[in-house]
């Protein structure tokens, strides 16, 4: 791993990471929980059944719009007694609940709190309930670090951290997370520090619309992207730091230091999010930026529409699919609550302008075969916020954006996909061919972790077989924060024309048995990023493929971007990186790159391609 740029106090730990192995060596030692007893605060009930119902004339009944948020929203007021305990209490009960049934929202009404340390373990957000992150103020810290997990923080997954300004205790909080971990809308009136306590390993995150005072040190983290932001500075680079529209950033600088740097934007739209206009909720809907640079609400209100709690379907675990999808046909949009949602069949988006935003990794499992969501072919539909699990059945889909064919233009009022994240395995049996499909044109991905597990319960080659994760057939697409790991075959395949990806970060199938198994006709392995043969135009910024070959380690990956060589297809500052000699590159894209240096942890790069 290359060394720091910037030096600081602690060496630099090394690169690899073993997720598979939990017993594995960490440079930290063990953390002592800092999770203690606390009285629990007075949640509002939910109901334990199915809320649609039957009409006198036995048809379904209209469903309600809004309604309370279910026992496992958390809502504070700075009069609450005893936050610190109810904080603790949940974090004791996340910590290490990696693949647990436990969902949870915690909101904080605006207003100053102080002496609080938020720990935030597994399917934990944390969120402040006004307009601009100013609005809710914490004067203490919200921290991940992992001492679970002996100082790794390789697994530190599926939290998050939104719309509140932090006063760090410290001067600098702690936030050591890895793939679907978002730290967006955040105002830190101090330092960002991104590794966990003694500097173990670490491997990428992601900020969006936040502004972080001080420096950010992202120490050990071996690559981020940093979105629509400003920092006051930014401490290190180790194999690739991506920035759009970063006030702050670092200039462009790859391969030495690994920093690709884009001063904008192409086109972004912040998350919807949920605020109180008084003592009512409202979902704010931000509005589409081009170009953007900086945060959104850097002068005060942010811009963009807001809509009712009454137009939602507040849905609770219980509820069937057959109930919400009811509620969309009624015209409500869908607050999915935290829980674990079981669908016999797939929930159907079909009006332009829906909103389905989950709380607390509200989490869907197909059952039976079925995709889990599927959206029409028309405008502005925002997916925020949720889980879609695999089931044991498998789906040919879990998740389709536009059916097949779709070609409406939807470049005035794209549809979003944002922090959706996609598991097949790892909590239990799980399959599907093809985990993401997008075929609407213009479709904005922003921020995605599409993972077939590489540890956990139902766990291998073919137990938990799922073949590609993510598929782009959609011309005009626009994906910024891309995690996608450990498929059969590709990654991700891009058939669409125009295509453009801001960061990519992926690691190809831990447990593949042999050579033959990963042969693609006479290539050597399936790349982790493929773009179609017929391709005329496409475009990526910062990406990078591991390979960790630990069943076989002799098994070689001939590349790991492939892509038809015309000047419409261009890349910027590309690496792959075989660790620890478990397995090993030939090239980085198609026959361009060194190969990877035997058991040196140590990318090979192409800083432009062609």
């Amino acid at each position: 791993m290359p060394s720091s740029p910037t030096p600081s106090p602690t060496p630099e730990p090394s690169g690899v990471r073993r997720r598979s192995l939990l017993g594995a060596a960490a440079a930290a030692p063990v953390l002592a929980s800092l999770a203690g007893a606390g009285s629990a605060a007075a949640a509002p009930a939910a109901s334990a059944t199915d809320s649609a119902g039957a009409d006198p004339a036995g048809g379904p009944r209209a469903l309600p719009g809004g309604g309370d948020l279910g026992p496992n929203v958390i809502v504070f007021d700075p009069s609450t007694a005893n936050i610190q305990g109810r904080l603790d209490e949940i974090f004791k009960q996340q910590e290490s609940a990696q693949f647990g049934t436990g969902r949870y929202a915690l909101l904080f009404k605006p207003g100053t709190y102080s002496g609080l340390n938020a720990q935030l373990g597994f399917y934990t957000s944390i969120a402040g309930l006004g307009l601009s992150p100013d609005d809710t103020t914490i004067n203490g810290d919200v921290t991940v670090d992992a001492g679970w997990f002996d100082g790794n923080a390789t697994q530190n997954f599926w939290r998050s951290a939104e719309n509140l300004a932090l006063v760090p205790v410290s001067g600098t909080n702690r936030w050591a997370v890895s793939q679907a971990a978002p730290f967006r809308r955040m105002h830190v009136r101090g330092g960002l520090n991104l590794a966990p306590d003694g500097y173990g390993w670490a491997s990428g995150g992601y900020i969006a619309d936040s502004r972080i005072d001080g420096t950010v040190g992202p120490y050990s983290q071996q690559q981020w992207y940093t979105r629509d932001s400003s920092v006051g500075g930014w401490l290190n680079a180790v194999w690739n730091m991506v920035f759009s529209g970063v006030e702050g950033a670092p200039a462009q600088s790859f391969p030495e230091p690994p920093y690709t740097t884009l001063e904008t934007t192409p086109v972004s739209r912040e998350k919807p999010f949920l605020y109180l206009d008084g003592a009512e909720y409202r979902v704010f809907l931000p509005e589409k930026r081009t170009d953007a640079r900086g945060v959104s609400w850097g002068n005060g209100t942010p811009r963009g529409t807001s809509l009712p709690l009454t137009q939602f379907y507040v849905a609770k675990p219980a509820d069937s699919a057959a109930t919400l999808n009811q509620a969309l046909e009624e015209g409500l949009h869908l607050l999915l609550t935290p829980g674990i949602y079981h669908l016999d069949r797939t929930v159907e988006v079909n009006r332009a302008g829906t909103v389905v935003l989950g709380l607390g990794y509200a989490t869907l499992i197909p059952e039976g075969g079925v995709t889990a969501l599927k959206v029409a072919d028309v405008d502005g539909v925002r997916l925020a916020g949720f889980l879609v699990d695999a089931g044991p059945v498998n789906s040919v889909t879990l998740l389709e954006v536009g059916p097949e064919g779709a070609s409406a233009d939807h470049s005035a009022n794209p549809t979003t996909v944002q922090d959706v994240f996609v598991r097949i395995g790892g909590a239990g049996p799980g399959k599907a061919t093809t985990s993401l499909v997008v075929n609407s044109r213009h479709t904005i991905v922003d921020h995605t972790w599409v993972w077939r597990a590489d540890h956990g319960d139902g766990v291998g080659w073919e137990t938990n077989r799922a073949d590609y994760g993510v598929v782009v057939n959609g011309d005009d697409v626009l994906i910024t924060g891309l995690f996608v790991e450990h498929f059969n075959k590709y990654d991700v395949q891009w058939n669409g024309e125009r295509g453009r990806t801001v960061f990519f970060q992926n690691e190809k199938a831990y447990d593949a048995p042999d050579q033959a198994a990963i042969q693609n006709g006479s290539v050597k392995g399936y790349a982790a990023y493929k773009v179609g043969d017929d391709v005329a135009e496409h475009e990526g910024w910062g990406l990078g493929s591991y390979c960790y070959y630990n069943v076989n380690p002799s098994i070689v990956q001939h590349h790991g971007f492939a892509a038809p060589n015309r000047s419409g297809v261009r890349f910027h500052g590309l690496l792959v990186v075989s660790l620890g000699g478990n397995g090993q590159y030939e090239c980085v894209i198609n026959d361009t790159g060194s190969p990877t240096s035997g058991t040196d942890t140590v990318p090979s790069k192409v800083v432009q391609y062609p």
